[in-house]
Formats: structure tokens, C-alpha cells, sequence
């Protein structure tokens, strides 16, 4: 599936969804004279959905890759916190709510290093370096893929019909002999 815009992506939704936890978190009384500690969680959640935002507006794949590894990193860094706060005690009431937190980083942090992986092994160089050659080449490409796809399937269909109408014929001989 094509995305047009970084809003759509269901990373970047499960990131802000993943800060907006934080921040409601982070309001809780314990986060009160403890130091830097809420808000770095909070930088660090915020940093997961904007630099997916940001590399997907480069317009390059190995500026996505990269801003991908960055949020990647971010996503790790709300987890390291999360551990942090585990092990003190004033955090005990919020145990629940840190291992949510653990959970929904690591499967953004899945997510991420699986696109990042497939963009890895793509040949486009991101949007802003198609030509109008490199764009002819890849609708090309596309249309190529979509033609032979549909004639797979049209083999299929014709050999399902095949198979049907030689057991249809077998079935009116087995009843001519009876």
C-alpha cells in the first residue's frame, strides 16, 4: 500500500498514540521533583513520531531509512526510561501503565525495523530523485506486474474450468456405463 501522507501511516499513529500515553502518564505526582525524568520520556516519545514525519517528507529513501532508525532509536530510549522508572520505588503504583508503555515502544520499534529493512531493499531512490525516465520506468514496472498478475490468474481460472469440465465429462461416462 502507497501512503500519501505520514498521517496515514499506521506507525506514525501508534507513535502519537504512544506519546499521548506518556504525556497522560507523566501528569501523575510521582513524576514531581525526580529530576529530568518526565520530561525526557516525553522528548523521547515525541521524537518517535516526528522523525517518522520527518524522514517520510525528504523525499529521499535513504533519508527515510535514517529518520526510520532515528524514531527506531527514540523508541529504545522510551523503553530504557520505562526500565529506569520500574526499579524506583515512588513508580510502583504506575507498574501497569510503564509496561504498556514498554510493549507499545517495542512494537513500534518492530514496525519500524521492518520498513526500514524493506526500503533497504527497494531500488527507489525516493521521490525526489525520480526522473521523468525513472517514473516511466517504474509505472513500466508496475503495469508489468499488474499484467502478469492478471493473466496468473486468468490461467488459473481457465484451469479450474478445465479440471471442472473433465469431471463433468468422467461423471456423464462412469453414468452411461451403469
Amino acid at each position: 500500500m502507497k501512503y500519501e501522507n505520514f498521517e496515514d501511516l499506521p506507525v506514525w499513529n501508534d507513535a502519537i498514540a504512544l506519546a499521548a500515553e506518556i504525556f497522560r502518564i507523566t501528569e501523575d505526582k510521582a513524576f514531581r521533583f525526580k529530576g529530568d525524568i518526565a520530561n525526557q520520556i516525553q522528548r523521547a516519545g515525541l521524537s518517535v513520531s516526528n522523525n517518522i514525519a520527518e524522514g517520510f517528507e525528504r523525499g529521499t529513501t535513504s533519508d527515510l531509512i535514517t529518520f526510520l532508525y532515528y524514531a527506531k532509536g527514540s523508541a529504545g530510549e522510551v523503553r530504557s526510561v520505562c526500565h529506569v522508572m520500574n526499579r524506583l520505588p515512588y513508580f510502583r503504583h504506575l507498574k501497569s501503565d510503564i509496561s504498556d508503555l514498554i510493549s507499545k515502544a517495542r512494537d513500534i520499534s518492530r514496525q519500524l525495523g521492518g520498513w526500514a529493512f524493506s526500503m533497504q531493499e527497494s531500488d527507489i531512490a525516493g521521490t525526489r530523485h525520480l526522473t521523468e525516465q525513472s517514473r516511466d520506468s517504474y509505472r513500466s514496472k508496475k503495469n508489468a506486474e499488474g499484467l502478469l498478475s492478471q493473466i496468473r490468474a486468468n490461467h488459473e481460472k481457465f484451469v479450474e474450468e478445465l479440471v471442472r469440465q473433465r469431471n463433468k465429462d468422467a461423471s456423464r461416462q462412469e453414468d452411461s456405463r451403469s
